[in-house]
């Protein structure tokens, strides 16, 4: 038997309530204990004062009891929805642990709720990433996940895999049966259109991951143009130092912030420039590294100013990454313009004052991060999943090869490797489940 299970539930820190939750066969019995309670109504909040084991009072909070099978984990659940702060949750989880519950391993409840058939792995994969969700399209899409909608498409497609192994073990063990003639041409045509299923699904969810996993977004451009001034003005606050000394910022400075329906994490960088101080050589290699790891950069260039040498470092930098998003921003349009616009057409850029305001940018920036928003159907939502959906059409394609040449034992050996890639999605194949489409789909006789 598992042991009963403690944690909090909740984000570290002071808060108006607190969530301690309690797993496994003893959950029932140690709230009853530390409530002083004689029963707990299943899914019934009860006002409860508790107690430690020496009499004295924790606090008074309010005890729900989820009964199993019924419960997120599939055994006796309790939570305690305590006065927030980190004492009192620390209080109530040490005398939890003092009545017999150990301390939960991270993830360890909806790892108890996929072993007792609760969640599938798509599922458990999107409570994950739902917490850590950089958008809301994000959220929504792993809202979906979490109700089985990625699931209902893994097994559609797993169970058409197992109906074509299923017809070719029929074909191997029971030829001398009247089977129809062109079921090998059908057998072909309905691979080819999983196969293109799945090559879709895999396809759109790569360029997704953006989405799911958040947008980085670096500010480039030579020394003094405004860069930290910029991050500042869209924090709202002054994060960065600004001066007009050249090279103040020497390093990467990096913040989240919310544009649009998107979080994102904005990084300034130091100007590039040719230096020979060695921090500042630094400094620059990093905000190359920056640009390298970015999925938006914004280039920024001194109105004010003519276009110089330095500038021209920054234009071979967007011309070196022109796969990149890129949003160019004239900066200083508060001054006299000095810069010729001509040099930077190609780029279709704005002007602003960061003095000023920077709604064009922010707009500028939320337009093209909700670009190319496709279907949120079958969207993939990890890199694992990803993977396993194009091995699988790679064997599917490396099944057809000896299904057209009859070879049908490496037909199945392909296929069965394909259903063993799609199935490690939400959960393994049984040989029993092939066994039931072989002789649930043909009348034999036998």
């Amino acid at each position: 038997m598992e042991k009963t299970i403690a944690a909090i539930a909740t984000a570290h820190g002071v808060g108006s309530i607190a969530i301690v939750r309690l797993s496994g066969s003893e959950a029932l019995g140690i709230a009853q204990k530390i409530s002083q309670s004689e029963t707990l109504s299943p899914r019934y909040a009860h006002l409860k004062t508790l107690y430690a084991s020496d009499g004295s009072v924790i606090d008074e909070a309010i005890v729900l009891y989820f009964q199993g099978p019924k419960s997120f984990t599939g055994e006796d659940v309790v939570e305690f929805q305590c006065h927030g702060g980190v004492i009192v949750a620390s209080m109530l989880l040490d005398e939890l642990l003092k009545q017999g519950a150990v301390l939960a391993q991270p993830g360890e409840f909806s790892k108890r709720a996929f072993f007792n058939g609760r969640i599938d792995l798509t599922q458990a994969e999107a409570i994950a990433t739902l917490i850590e969700a950089k958008s809301e399209d994000a959220a929504r899409i792993l809202s979906k996940q979490m109700k089985g909608e990625l699931r209902t498409f893994i097994e559609s497609v797993r169970d058409q895999l197992l109906e074509l192994i299923a017809y070719s073990e029929v074909t191997i063990d029971y030829a001398e049966e009247d089977l129809p003639q062109d079921m090998i041409d059908q057998m072909d045509s309905r691979l080819e259109k999983i196969a293109t299923l799945l090559s879709e699904s895999a396809q759109t969810s790569r360029q997704r991951m953006t989405l799911l996993e958040g947008y980085k977004v670096a500010i480039i451009g030579r020394p003094n143009v405004g860069k930290s001034s910029l991050l500042n003005a869209l924090l709202r606050y002054d994060r960065a130092i600004v001066s007009d000394i050249a090279g103040t910022t020497r390093d990467t400075i990096e913040e989240s912030i919310k544009i649009g329906t998107h979080l994102i994490r904005i990084i300034d960088t130091a100007g590039i420039r040719h230096a020979s101080d060695t921090i500042e050589k630094i400094g620059i290699e990093k905000s190359l590294e920056a640009v390298e790891e970015a999925d938006i950069v914004i280039a920024l260039f001194d109105g004010s100013q003519s276009l110089g040498s330095e500038d021209e470092k920054i234009i071979q930098i967007l011309n070196d990454y022109s796969t990149k998003k890129i949003v160019t921003v004239i900066n200083k349009s508060d001054l006299s313009p000095k810069l010729d616009r001509k040099a930077l057409e190609r780029f279709d850029p704005i002007a602003l004052s960061c003095k000023g305001s920077t709604q064009l940018l922010v707009d500028t920036l939320s337009a093209l991060m909700d670009q190319g928003n496709i279907s949120e159907d079958n969207t993939l939502i990890s890199k694992r999943q990803i993977e396993a959906v194009e091995q699988a059409v790679k064997e599917i394609e490396l099944a057809r090869e000896p299904l057209h040449d009859n070879e049908l034992e490496f037909f199945s050996f392909h296929l069965n490797s394909a259903i063993t890639s799609i199935a490690s999605i939400t959960r393994p194949m049984e040989y029993d489940e092939m066994l039931d489409k072989m002789f649930g789909n043909f009348c034999l006789g036998k």
